[in-house]
């Protein structure tokens, strides 16, 4: 059989691929110094011995290569969790976490104790006991509703099947796989003919859905338990007394945890586990950082997506290194351009990636990427991909300096384009290029704005193509007859559509400032700016310094919200838009006979919604958290109510019926 032929710029690359292992390998292992991350290293190490495998003849014996080196699925059926699966906020570096030390003081009025814990990368888990007996095992799904694998769990001899005290307990925590386990599994799904595992935690996912108990048992999977969400006797004074506690109760506890008294002592205790984390034999991708006093938690209380008083402390993303093939530009709602990298498809953590962001001009300008390089890419808090450094040593000879461009297609008109006064941000000079503008609708009827049911981006696309929308008012004058025998409209199809856009004619102040696509106002502050002002007119007529009385608003947001309301054209469209809708007066922050009270409304009411209930309650200077604390002045609790009910209970809240309820209203 003949050799197959070497293409030159394969030689070339080889060539400089060995240069640059060679000199990055004498620094990281002779000198002490990463001049790149040790996995892109292997990244290069891995790129080259792919082009001798395939080139047997390139192999020499000096060559780096030859150095010896130490949704839910629907098979399952769902679970409704009587405890809301919270996730933790992130922070990548030491600053994040003093910022968030910070916050947590300010919180409290005080100064915390922390437990710093072991991020374990597995499966989250949680486990439901009844009496002392375990009834159902659930992953966490959506945070709400997850996938019963009690008859997987019950094979994990980690696992209690009950408990030495006939209690009701919810408790979470972990699933895992073991290294050298995971290796066992791949090497047999191998032999098999079977695509092999990306990682341990996707081999413990893969185990614990398994319709089979039998497949989950023979791969020996294990568990660490963390938290009580639920339990029918007092919970412990502390995060550490908790854990504790779940270890006489018979649940696996990972033993690595400390008590820290200052947040410079967090810092060292995830210092220290970042050297060491790959000794152990189940992943680590962080430590999970929580306020240590029970009542401080119940103070901080919750955001609507996470705990304050805690956070997830991240060890730096897993880097690989591939080939930056191309940059184009992504064109934001706000008109915002974001270069994004095209790249030779590579594998980070065991998702395949082919693009990144390149962020803005001046990170371009930073690295000094070119396409043709050889790029680090990492997963920046393994979600979203970007390029954090050349490797200029694989620098193609012709490869040309990246000029920023002066107009970008997708901007639409002559593609004009601007840099943001005091920004490293571009944007479209026009306002309404056409993927702009379907980007503002798709989030004018997002669920956070005026979440119109039914009319998602594909219904968006087919009204803008067929011409019948346009500006936001065009949504409130669509008749069935205008949509009824486009595709995928027949009459019910029409009917519903029309029927969901007309129900959403009346909008709260906060999600109609959400849904206008106002240049740095989301959520939180469009929540603040309603509760300030109270009205729209009040928001349109507000001053910069009118709009940082407001919390949350500083200059930057102040400006960017006069700016909107001034401009022509978002005159024009507000105007027509105001004339087919109806936005709500705002209840303002006040003082009234509830005021210091709090209450959590739980089950059904029969005179009014839960939203109504609250809206009541605020109207009387009370406050509405989502979750049941100590602090929790009343739980109002209607038909059928869920663990807020339970927990209210085991605090000693006092619990309202809906008629006493009405009584104290």
């Amino acid at each position: 059989m003949t050799a197959m032929a070497v293409p030159k710029e394969t030689k070339e690359r080889l060539k400089k691929l060995r240069e640059a292992i060679n000199k990055y390998r004498y620094e990281y292992h002779v000198l002490d110094k990463e001049g790149i991350p040790i996995e892109a290293l292997d990244a290069l190490k891995h790129e080259l011995a792919t082009i001798e495998e395939k080139y047997p003849e390139l192999v020499t014996s000096d060559s780096p290569t030859q150095r010896v080196a130490g949704k839910p699925l629907p098979e399952f059926k769902k679970v409704r969790h009587t405890a809301k699966q919270w996730s933790f906020n992130d922070a990548f570096d030491e600053n994040e976490m003093r910022a968030f030390d910070e916050r947590v003081k300010k919180g409290i009025g005080g100064t915390p104790t922390y437990t710093c814990e072991l991020k374990i990368d597995g499966l989250k888990i949680v486990l439901t006991y009844k009496k002392g007996m375990l009834v159902t095992a659930a992953t966490r799904g959506d945070g709400e509703v997850g996938e019963d694998v009690t008859m997987n769990v019950r094979t994990i001899e980690s696992v209690p099947l009950s408990l030495p005290e006939p209690i009701d307990l919810v408790v979470e925590g972990e699933v895992w796989l073991g290294k050298k386990e995971f290796k066992k599994i791949n090497t047999i799904r191998v032999s098999q003919g079977e695509q092999e595992f990306a990682n341990p935690r996707n081999a413990a996912a893969g185990s614990i859905r398994q319709l089979d108990p039998k497949v989950a048992a023979a791969r020996k999977l294990d568990t660490f338990i963390y938290d009580i969400a639920e339990a029918s006797v007092p919970l412990p004074r502390t995060q550490h007394d908790e854990l504790q506690y779940l270890g006489t109760l018979g649940f696996k506890v990972n033993k690595e945890v400390v008590i820290a008294q200052t947040i410079e002592d967090v810092i060292k205790y995830w210092k220290s586990w970042h050297d060491r984390k790959d000794k152990q034999d189940y992943l680590i991708d962080g430590v999970v950082v929580k306020v240590n006093e029970r009542a401080q938690q119940d103070i901080l209380g919750y955001t609507g997506k996470a705990p304050r008083f805690g956070i997830a402390f991240k060890f730096p993303a897993e880097q690989v290194t591939t080939v930056l093939e191309d940059i184009v530009f992504q064109v934001g709602r706000t008109g915002v351009i974001t270069p994004v990298a095209h790249l030779r498809p590579v594998s980070v953590g065991g998702v395949v990636v082919s693009r990144a962001t390149l962020h803005n001009e001046d990170q371009i300008k930073r690295l000094d990427v070119r396409v043709g390089d050889t790029v680090v890419v990492q997963r920046a808090g393994d979600v979203i991909p970007e390029v954090v450094q050349v490797v200029p040593e694989l620098r193609q000879k012709n490869a040309k300096i990246f000029v920023w461009p002066k107009r970008v297609a997708a901007c639409g008109g002559n593609g004009a384009i601007e840099r943001v006064s005091g920004m490293a941000a571009w944007r479209c000079v026009n306002k309404n290029s056409g993927i702009q503008l379907r980007r503002k609708f798709y989030h004018f009827v997002g669920k956070h704005a005026f979440d119109i049911e039914g009319c998602g981006p594909k219904t968006i696309d087919l009204l803008m193509d067929e011409g019948l929308l346009t500006t936001y008012a065009d949504l409130f004058t669509l008749t069935e007859g205008d949509v009824e025998g486009l595709e995928g409209f027949a009459e019910l199809a029409a009917k519903n559509l029309v029927e969901g856009i007309r129900a959403r004619t009346t909008v709260s102040l906060d999600r109609f400032l959400i849904g206008l696509s106002i240049e740095h106002v989301g959520e939180e502050t469009a929540r603040d700016i309603a509760a300030h002002f109270g009205t729209l007119e009040a928001v349109r007529s507000a001053t910069p310094e009118d709009l940082m009385n407001a919390d949350g608003v500083g200059d930057v947001v102040a400006e960017s919200i006069v700016a909107w309301f001034k401009d022509v054209e978002n005159k024009e469209a507000l105007a027509l838009l105001l004339k087919e809708i109806t936005v709500l007066r705002a209840k303002k922050k006040s003082v009234g006979p509830l005021n210091g009270k709090s209450f959590v409304v739980t089950g059904t009411l029969t005179s009014m919604s839960r939203e109504e209930a609250e809206a009541k309650v605020r109207e009387l200077g009370g406050t509405t958290p989502s979750s049941v604390s100590k602090k929790t002045s009343y739980v109002v609790v209607g038909d059928n109510p869920g663990s807020k009910a339970e927990k209210a209970k085991a605090l000693g809240v006092t619990t309202l019926t809906e008629k006493e309820f009405l009584a104290l209203l």
